[in-house]
């Protein structure tokens, strides 16, 4: 069983950033670990993912070139630093983990372990 903690929402001016981080406890060796988002109103959507040894990325095309993912293992931590932020970019965001291997990694049914959300708040 894998436990995940997310932490970093809060509320932050169009064109501002954000860290997120998602803190990971319990039988987390080899679990692919990803963000997703849901806003309200909508379906919760992928937005960024990495596998366990941190050698591949994924990222919805809203978010490429502003998202990056990054994950510290020594640490259990992975993290989501987001820049050029905007109002489309306000929406609850959920770190999930999953096996090693992912046949489609973008897909929130591939995923196990769910956290409870951090609210993101993009103002314009």
């Amino acid at each position: 069983h894998v436990q995940l903690v997310e932490s970093g929402g809060g509320l932050v001016q169009a064109g501002g950033s954000l860290r997120l981080s998602c803190a990971a406890s319990g039988r987390t060796f080899g679990h692919a670990l990803a963000w997703f988002r849901q806003a309200p109103g909508k379906e919760r959507e992928f937005v960024a993912g990495i596998s366990w040894s941190g050698g591949s990325t994924y990222y919805a095309d809203s978010v490429k070139g502003r998202f990056t993912i990054s994950r510290n293992n020594a640490k259990n931590t992975i993290y989501l630093q987001m820049n050029s932020l905007n109002p489309e970019d306000t929406a609850v965001y959920y770190c999930a983990a999953g096996p090693t291997i992912l046949a489609r990694p973008k897909v929130q049914d591939e995923y196990d372990y769910w956290g409870q959300g951090t609210q993101v708040t993009v103002s314009s």
